[in-house]
């Protein structure tokens, strides 16, 4: 099989450390292009960056030279790991070369013709890229990843909103620092602490959660930061407009498969909830490797406040799931499903 040449853009960060991490033999794409600023162009990613999401950079990427964001990209797949500020602007650049931007930033995804992609819950929104070239007359085109919290989230409601009508949805988030970057909050502000507040999270869960599932209910976020490494914790609430039996709704989530796993891409999990019936899980100690970090781990599903509600925990790899992993899966769905073909 030839694989497609990819770049990594935001290659020195944590999600950019992560995509070249996890892109290592891939069957379908090759790692050709590392970009990051202008103080780390024209060095090794092995000089310019301080590597922390595995033991070491993989072999065939350690020597290879960083371009700028001013540099001619080649690659026809570029992974964007960009701050919002330089997404803006280069991720649209790229599309009108004729690129495939698949994007971690925040900049583009509440945009009406760009799609916030979870490939088991929506990849009928793909459609939307039609309507994005002839609006916007690029030759290629711009996806977006959700929030690292809403992925998790939006993983365990898709089974549920297929089945039963949700009226209400309440959740609090204990998130994990490496959410926060490197090198992330001062060790005395997290050290033995809470956090309760992550600028901009609980806005973010509420537009991404409605416009991923097409539905509008209400819905309140509270998000913490807590002093665990990776695994972001959630603890969530919902009221449904009938009576729901809890039985019923763990089937529905052990039983819940999408597009990845009907195609089965390199990256899918199967299953991809995995629903627990221990009393102390899911924990993100135990449970964020599941399906590789892309899975989602279920727990305490229970009866909620009255006869139509439940509630339940869920855990998360918010690096892997929620970030790189969850690119790498949008561009294999992209691949499988025929719409690089035009970009060869």
């Amino acid at each position: 099989m030839m694989k497609m040449d990819v770049a990594v853009l935001g290659a020195t960060g944590m999600v950019g450390q992560n995509f070249i991490r996890l892109l290592e033999n891939h069957p379908y794409f090759e790692v050709k292009e590392l970009v990051a600023s202008e103080r780390s162009a024209g060095k090794t990613i092995d000089e310019a960056t301080k590597w922390v999401v595995s033991e070491k950079i993989p072999e065939g990427i350690k020597d290879k030279k960083i371009k700028s964001m001013n540099d001619e990209i080649e690659s026809k797949i570029a992974f964007s790991a960009l701050p919002p500020e330089a997404a803006e602007k280069v991720e649209w650049e790229l599309a009108k070369k004729g690129k495939a931007v698949i994007s971690k930033a925040k900049t583009n995804r509440y945009e009406s013709d760009v799609p916030i992609l979870i490939p088991e819950v929506n990849p009928e929104h793909l459609d939307l890229l039609k309507v994005q070239k002839e609006k916007r007359g690029v030759k290629g085109f711009v996806v977006t990843d959700p929030n690292c919290t809403t992925c998790g989230l939006v993983l365990t409601l898709k089974p549920l909103a297929d089945r039963f009508k949700i009226k209400e949805l309440q959740v609090t988030t204990m998130q994990a620092i490496s959410g926060g970057g490197y090198p992330g909050i001062p060790s005395v502000s997290i050290l033995g602490n809470v956090l309760p507040n992550i600028d901009g999270e609980e806005d973010k869960i509420g537009k991404e959660t409605r416009k991923i599932l097409g539905v509008d209910f209400d819905m309140f976020a509270t998000c913490n930061r807590v002093p665990v490494m990776d695994g972001h914790t959630e603890c969530v609430h919902i009221k449904f407009e009938e009576k729901v039996d809890v039985e019923d709704v763990k089937k529905a989530m052990r039983n819940f498969k999408g597009k990845p796993q009907e195609l089965e891409l390199p990256s899918a999990p199967d299953p991809v909830i995995v629903v627990h019936e221990e009393d102390d899980r899911p924990q993100p100690k135990l449970d964020i490797e599941q399906g590789k970090g892309m899975a989602v781990a279920v727990g305490r599903v229970r009866k909620g406040i009255d006869e139509k509600s439940i509630a339940y925990t869920l855990v998360s790899h918010n690096t892997v799931r929620g970030a790189a992993g969850a690119g790498i899966l949008d561009a294999e769905l992209l691949y499988k499903t025929g719409k690089l073909d035009e970009l060869r």
